[in-house]
């Protein structure tokens, strides 16, 4: 994708998370997500955070002193959101849509990554569908294979639970698409995208001889 495909993608994505959280129940939001310790609305507080500048990121510190760590950042900042009003979550998620603003330190290619798989962190436990173009989820997935390739991408990846799919080839079954080597793993690749950023829940989505491999650890 250029630039501009991978905002419109962007943009689509957040439109179609919105429009499906317009849908959830008051018991919904409160469910469990996919994210270890994180409800649903955990997750939508987290996701209005996608432009967070420095000056944003010292405010949250000096609201929480104490051990600032990443994922400690991240799980603080999203809960502070996640005690708005429902509305206001969707509307910030939504106002986004247009800009190209994006979190310190990251790329629009993260901020794809974060909308894709964040959003199937909601749906998925719920049981709800919340639909992701294949080629979409192709992008999102080749960014979370490339953290592999780098010492700065393995240290952004740790924000992720590791799944040992080293010595696998990831194989797409509804797009061409394709990573690794070794035993195949085959399934969708919104299903791969999510064991690259460590979901384990989709484990049942995946066939092939390198799901045995996966099954055992």
């Amino acid at each position: 994708m250029n630039d501009d495909e991978l905002w419109a993608a962007i943009d689509a994505q957040r439109l179609r998370t919105t429009d499906w959280l317009a849908t959830l129940s008051p018991d919904d939001w409160g469910r469990r997500s996919l994210c270890d310790g994180w409800t649903v609305r955990d997750v939508a507080g987290h996701l209005t955070l996608q432009q967070m500048g420095f000056g944003d990121v010292l405010r949250v510190a000096v609201r929480h002193p104490g051990v600032h760590s990443l994922n400690w950042m991240i799980l603080t900042s999203a809960r502070d959101k996640a005690a708005l009003p429902t509305e206001q979550l969707i509307s910030e998620i939504r106002a986004m849509v247009g800009s190209r603003r994006h979190n310190l330190g990251v790329t629009p290619f993260e901020t794809l990554l974060d909308i894709v798989v964040h959003g199937q962190d909601m749906a998925v436990p719920l049981g709800r569908s919340l639909s992701v173009p294949p080629q979409v989820a192709a992008t999102a997935a080749s960014r979370a294979w490339q953290y592999q390739a780098t010492r700065s991408g393995r240290r952004k990846a740790k924000v992720f639970q590791p799944i040992p799919y080293a010595g696998l080839r990831l194989t797409a079954t509804d797009i061409d698409w394709s990573v690794g080597d070794g035993p195949e793993l085959r399934g969708p690749v919104l299903a791969l995208l999510l064991l690259l950023t460590g979901r384990r829940d989709v484990l049942p989505q995946l066939d092939g001889p390198g799901a045995q491999t996966l099954h055992r650890v």
